[in-house]
């Protein structure tokens, strides 16, 4: 969370409709420049100056259900702090989509109703009780 002063000075500096944006969805409110784009649509910031240390870079995703498997791995080795460049700077981070590639984004689908849900084919140890009540007399 930040202080007031400093939200107020990200106001003034990104404008209201990013300043909503930006609380909406990252729940705090950065100013810092843009670093770069990926082949999703995702932007990258990067603040140097007034963010606490490793807080320094943020990213914007495109997609309102935004999913952390949506960063390309140069840009997640750069987010992570792994590497000083950013994938647009650095020769060996730049990635180029391989023909075995899917062209659309596959999102991750654990914790969702779609996700993988194994089964068994061994009979249960255990059987449920049903009580039996006689009538009375």
């Amino acid at each position: 969370m930040s202080t007031i002063l400093r939200t107020l000075r990200n106001l003034r500096r990104i404008g209201l409709k990013d300043y909503g944006h930006q609380l909406h969805y990252i729940g705090d409110t950065k100013a810092g420049t843009v670093i770069g784009k990926d082949r999703y649509g995702n932007t990258y910031y990067e603040n140097l100056e007034e963010e606490l240390p490793l807080r320094t870079r943020w990213v914007d995703y495109k997609d309102k259900e935004y999913d952390p498997s949506q960063i390309e791995p140069g840009w997640h080795a750069w987010m992570s702090y792994f590497v000083d460049k950013p994938p647009t700077e650095d020769p060996l981070l730049q990635r180029k989509v391989r023909e075995w590639e899917p062209e659309k984004h596959r999102p991750t689908l654990t914790w969702s109703r779609s996700a993988y849900k194994p089964y068994s084919t061994v009979k249960s140890k255990y059987s449920a009780w049903t009580p039996q009540a006689k009538p009375r007399a």
